[in-house]
């Protein structure tokens, strides 16, 4: 799987279960009508729970400009989520998850389905807002390493 290249996205969660950010690069477009993502979460970390019992979370694209907050979202730093959120601004959008500011692109996803598979749970997510922000070089991992495109 190191050698699957993915564009580097932290998908982020607020609500009554709490709050909680993780670095993705397992996401993709499921269909235009209705706008529907999905987003493949570790479901070995109970943490990741928050995700489903929230039922809205962001997906929010990075840039090259983004690298240590990828870093600090993949929990290899170590910091707490608190500190994590502390290391970018965001705001919220139509369902009150975390949208940071600055992103290549946000999209605000409200719970459709989720899917257990093997070691991951697949999240739908029907996309009810999305910010675009502006044309910036993406942030990529490829081979346990990030590039930007």
């Amino acid at each position: 799987m190191a050698r699957f290249a993915g564009a580097v996205h932290v998908a982020a969660t607020d609500g009554k279960a709490g709050r909680r950010g993780a670095t993705v690069i397992a996401a993709c477009s499921v269909s235009d009508n209705p706008p529907t993502i999905l987003v493949c979460l570790n479901r070995e970390n109970a943490a990741n729970d928050v995700f489903r019992d929230n039922g809205a979370f962001t997906l929010n694209t990075l840039s090259g400009a983004h690298e240590a907050l990828a870093n600090a979202f993949s929990g290899l730093t170590g910091l707490s989520q608190d500190d994590r959120f502390a290391e970018a601004r965001w705001d919220t959008m139509a369902t009150g998850a975390p949208a940071l500011l600055g992103a290549a692109a946000v999209f605000d996803c409200e719970l459709v389905d989720a899917k257990d598979l093997a070691t991951h749970r697949v999240l739908f997510g029907r996309v009810r807002g999305v910010r675009i922000g502006d044309s910036l070089e993406p942030l990529i991992y490829y081979n346990r390493a990030y590039r930007v495109l």
